[in-house]
């Protein structure tokens, strides 16, 4: 796979250089005001703030600077382009009395712009200045507001206008009412409005959805047959985001059934929920079926990209990123952080980095002015890729350029140095952020106790285990004695760990006996490791790693009739091995191999240099541990 060219040629480019050569043609100077209104609603369509600007002075030059529908339109098209201070400047300074138009364009620009708290001001205001709101103002007040009062006075308000049965009013005024966990206002809200159409029972579905009610959800799904409606392409999204939060394969495919009978499945929103509900519900091969038969999006690309992530095929990962390349489908910051992820478990350093100059190119993460906009989950996945890749020094130029570092960030580094050996540089950054006042979590803690066990660090080991809840308020959990035991196992200090794991207050699993049992496997412990064997065929009797690691120790004490045995009995029980896989980046791509592998073109040539270096580690006397 050779992503390396497609990406430093490809991801460099922009589309913005086509972009004014088209506008500037698209739109001559306007012969009258309709022409203007029309180019200026062209404009704000497609953010043209050039010609929006230059429009602008032909409304002022020609006198209808206080023609209403020339506010609305400025107003529309620089909150499109989110210049709020120009359209604020445009809805203040027009001398005529401001139309109720006006005043919606103005709140729904804040709005849209993310500014709720200005649009909420706005409309306090517009009440001021007599201007009685209509049925677009209150479900973006609503939208604006987050007081409970406040919510309860346009509640009030709506019945005093005669709004109260409002569909759009009322449905906003009941998700509003849900977001507040008022689940039996916002029902009865509900219960009060007349059911026209399917539009406000999609509404309550996405409401309760959102909150985490899915039951309620599909109650409210199951009304729509029941009131003689019938679903729509957005009934069959919302649900289907619903069955695949709760991993409801049944259900999903029962409205992928219906989705398909009523002609919906064609539409690019319903096969992009179909894709992540099947993703979700792992069945990955599903999910292709449907990607590759449909006319994609940006969103289509990164759910397929995320799913193939999520199944743990990070090469899968990798090569649907190289088609969305190739279909010429611009990444963006969702993308950049699922690819990156994949890149982190595969240490395809030089692929991680050429995303992430094509971040810094693109100006992904920046706002309108132009500034960055640190965003940690995106900061972090970038800085876990380079440490996962042993660019520490490129993962820690990264954690020390953040203004607001959380707890993962600090987990990132403190594992990223223990990882590659760095145990100092752990320990130093451990430390530092106890003394930055943040909480070290559970994870800090399985990353520092691996650190202990790697580096053979017992005393420091045992100190950080006994501290933890009465030092850090951090109670242990089975992976923390996990890590533990591994590190008195590797030391040798096999009773001590054994008695661990018969004192710990949490019943062991298979993870933690394993870990005992290649303990004693390496000191040659066999009555410890058949005990340790005993206890895990007992926990997990079809998983084969268990047989593999007490054949393992049986054959380094020469007891070869057990080892048959036990090679037998996995045989019996049809249990094998999962092969190893490696995988190594080169300039012309990632190339896996799995054990034994022989598909690789150059595979001849592979396994001679091999060979090659075997002969001669045996002539330095190596002998291979089997």
């Amino acid at each position: 796979m050779n992503l390396g060219k497609t990406v430093s040629g490809f991801l460099v480019q922009s589309p913005s250089r086509f972009f004014f050569r088209f506008f500037s043609s698209a739109f001559p100077s306007p012969r009258d005001l309709g022409t203007c209104i029309a180019s200026l609603q062209s404009c704000a369509h497609v953010k043209n703030l050039t010609i929006g600007k230059q429009l602008h002075s032909w409304i002022v030059v020609n006198g209808f600077s206080d023609s209403p529908v020339s506010v609305t339109s400025l107003i529309n098209m620089y909150s499109k382009c989110h210049l709020m201070n120009h359209a604020l400047s445009v809805f203040d300074n027009s001398t005529y009395d401001r139309n109720v138009f006006a005043w919606n364009a103005i709140i729904a620009g804040f709005i849209a712009n993310g500014l709720d708290e200005d649009a909420f001001l706005l409309y306090q205001r517009m009440w001021l200045d007599g201007v009685t709101p209509d049925k677009f103002t209150f479900p973006s007040a609503i939208k604006a507001c987050s007081d409970l009062l406040e919510v309860r006075k346009i509640h009030g308000a709506l019945c005093k206008v005669g709004l109260a049965y409002d569909p759009f009013s009322g449905s906003s005024l009941a998700h509003s009412y849900l977001e507040f966990g008022l689940m039996e206002v916002a029902r009865k809200v509900f219960e009060e409005l007349p059911l026209g159409d399917v539009v406000l029972l999609n509404s309550m579905i996405n409401g309760y959805a959102r909150i985490g009610k899915f039951d309620m959800a599909l109650d409210i799904f199951g009304r729509i047959g029941k009131e003689g409606l019938v679903p729509s392409d957005v009934t069959v999204t919302g649900v289907l985001s619903i069955l695949s939060m709760m991993g409801d394969l049944k259900n999903g495919r029962i409205i992928h059934g219906f989705a398909k009978k009523m002609g919906y499945e064609s539409g690019v929103s319903v096969s992009n929920s179909l894709i992540d509900m099947y993703g979700k519900c792992k069945c990955t091969m599903e999910a292709v079926d449907i990607f590759e038969t449909m006319v994609k999006d940006i969103f289509s690309w990164n759910i397929m990209i995320y799913v193939y992530e999520q199944s743990g095929d990070h090469v899968g990962t990798l090569r649907i990123f190289e088609r969305m390349l190739g279909s010429r489908v611009l990444p963006d910051l969702v993308t950049v952080t699922t690819v990156v992820s994949s890149c982190s478990h595969l240490a395809a350093l030089m692929l991680g980095k050429q995303i992430h100059g094509y971040m810094i190119v693109n100006g992904l993460g920046k706002n309108n002015d132009g500034h960055y906009i640190e965003d940690a989950y995106v900061t972090n996945a970038m800085m876990d890729m380079y440490a996962k890749c042993g660019s520490t020094r490129d993962a820690y130029l990264i954690f020390n350029s953040m203004t607001h570092k959380d707890v993962a960030s600090w987990n990132i580094m403190i594992m990223g140095y223990g990882m590659h050996g760095y145990v100092d540089e752990a320990l130093d950054m451990f430390s530092d952020m106890c003394a930055s006042q943040l909480k070290p979590d559970e994870i800090t803690f399985v990353g520092i106790l691996s650190i202990c066990s790697h580096a053979g660090l017992l005393v420091e080991g045992r100190e950080i285990l006994a501290q933890m809840a009465s030092k850090y308020n951090v109670v242990p959990t089975i992976e923390h004695y996990t890590c533990v035991i591994d590190m008195l196992g590797r030391a040798g200090k096999l009773e001590e760990a054994h008695e661990i794991l018969q004192k710990m207050p949490i019943e062991p699993n298979p993870i933690v006996w394993r870990a005992f049992l290649a303990g004693c496997r390496q000191h040659g412990n066999l009555s410890l490791a058949e005990m340790a064997a005993f206890r895990l065929l007992e926990l997990e009797p079809n998983h084969c790693g268990s047989y593999v690691l007490i054949s393992n120790v049986y054959g380094a004490t020469c007891r070869y009739e057990e080892v048959s045995e036990v090679r037998h009995t996995m045989r019996e029980q049809n249990l094998k091995k999962i092969p190893g896989c490696s995988w190594i980046e080169l300039t012309n791509g990632i190339h896996p191999f799995v054990t034994g592998d022989k598909t690789h073109p150059e595979a001849d040539f592979i396994y001679a240099g091999l060979n090659s270096l075997t002969a001669r580690l045996r002539e330095h006397g190596y002998v291979p541990n089997s």
